[in-house]
């Protein structure tokens, strides 16, 4: 898993300032962005079963996080109001964001119906 900032974010999700378009991803691969921070209980239960996941679905799926209080920008474009929120990516198609800490099984069944 690897951790975006703007910059990052820019270059391997979406350039959301030299783009006239709502939405065109630039990724390879369909991806999931955890918006978390340091302090939260919650994103803390999420993060080994996120790295589970970019283990068992390795080659399939990007898995990425957004510290929400260092790449505040990122986390207001998405309009982040509570952590943990998870944006999963399509390689077609508009993204779609869950809230919380969701079980391994719902996260596999969104990653299943959404992205794969």
């Amino acid at each position: 898993m690897e951790n975006l900032t703007i910059k990052t974010f820019k270059e391997k999700i979406m350039d959301f300032e030299n783009n006239d378009k709502e939405w065109e991803f630039k990724g390879k691969l369909p991806a999931i962005i955890d918006f978390y921070a340091d302090w939260c209980n919650p994103c803390k239960i999420l993060t080994p079963i996120l790295e589970e996941l970019s283990l068992e679905f390795k080659d399939k799926i990007n898995i990425y996080k957004i510290n929400t209080e260092q790449e505040q920008e990122l986390s207001a474009m998405f309009g982040i109001r509570s952590i943990p929120s998870i944006l999963f990516i399509p390689m077609n198609g508009e993204p779609q964001m869950t809230h919380g800490a969701l079980p391994k099984s719902k996260l596999i069944n969104l990653i299943n119906e959404i992205l794969i």
